[in-house]
């Protein structure tokens, strides 16, 4: 199989969208976009070993490569459109390639999206993704609006893909049915579109938490200039997890250790019924974990009032 076999054979597909005007073949694709509507555009690059392993499944990594966009245009608020895919592969093998397009088009499917476009290479295992979506003329959430008094939202639970990176890496061991409970964390992350669309309504800010609750969370209020309290009891956390880490290893995770893929929100405090009424809606659990300060930085309180400390405080690619 050579690269225009793997396009012709994997890649094209008629799904049916009239906003493609001219999908993969050409030097180009042509999308129209609705009229008052804004476009986001987002782009995200995985490496092995830097962001999988190479052993991962297909079906695991097609889900996991275009999850982690989709979570981009959850965090606007966007309905995603459109998305380019470009990989480098050492080898074409037809097993692994039909495994992980059969479930690349099956996303595709669930969130309405179109694949335009994109490149193939041979190379050392890299998937790029440009994801394109709308949404409605001046309403995207961003980071800069967080205001002070404003609640902290996530959705989900957090630290269970943090969790389970740590036990493949051999710095812990869980118990495999906790390993297997966050191992899906890891490798099959929800994207929270309908969420995002529905706080449109209410958010002042959002982003989606992928580096770690501190450091994303940090991006917001640095956005907006101000700072934040969180108390670590109201985080949501798989129960078992807190029964089979010590406390430091607990917080790392949960605190920093990112991968999540939830969204990261800040509302007025007087919405909170509102909140919690548009998440059941959509069926997304939300938690108040905190509350948007005057001032700078980010104050982490326990159970006992006493204030949590970290070694890092979220990934960085070129630690």
């Amino acid at each position: 199989m050579n690269e225009f076999n793997f396009i012709e054979q994997y890649l094209i597909k008629n799904q049916g969208d009239s906003s493609v005007l001219l999908g993969i073949g050409d030097d180009a694709a042509i999308v129209r976009p609705r009229p008052d509507w804004d476009l986001c555009i987002s782009s995200d690059m995985l490496l092995a070993g830097r962001h999988f392993f190479v052993d991962t499944k297909p079906e695991d990594l097609a889900h996991k490569v275009l999850s982690v966009n989709l979570s981009d245009m959850a965090a606007m608020g966007a309905v995603p459109k459109w998305v380019l895919l470009s990989v480098a592969l050492p080898v074409l093998d037809k097993d692994w390639l039909k495994s992980f397009c059969n479930r690349f088009y099956a996303l595709c499917d669930e969130y309405g999206v179109s694949l335009i476009g994109g490149d193939t290479t041979k190379g050392d295992w890299v998937f790029n993704i440009t994801i394109f979506g709308e949404v409605p003329k001046g309403r995207g959430l961003l980071r800069c609006a967080a205001r002070e008094g404003d609640d902290v939202w996530v959705s989900g639970r957090l630290g269970s893909a943090a969790a389970a990176l740590q036990h493949l890496l051999g710095n812990f061991v869980l118990p495999q049915a906790v390993f297997r409970q966050c191992e899906q964390a890891l490798l099959r992350p929800i994207p929270r579109v309908g969420l995002g669309q529905y706080l449109l309504a209410e958010a002042h800010a959002a982003q989606d938490i992928s580096d770690g609750l501190i450091q994303d969370l940090g991006h917001i209020l640095d956005a907006s200039g101000a700072g934040a309290e969180i108390f670590w009891q109201d985080i949501p956390v798989l129960p078992e997890l807190r029964d089979c880490l010590s406390s430091k290893q607990l917080h790392q995770c949960v605190l920093a250790g990112g991968d999540d893929y939830e969204l990261l929100f800040t509302a007025d405090a007087g919405r909170r019924g509102q909140i919690e009424a548009l998440a059941r809606q959509c069926g997304v659990p939300v938690s108040r974990i905190g509350r948007v300060v005057a001032g700078k930085g980010i104050r982490i309180w326990d159970e006992e009032g006493g204030e949590v400390t970290l070694e890092k405080y979220g990934f960085d690619h070129f630690a």
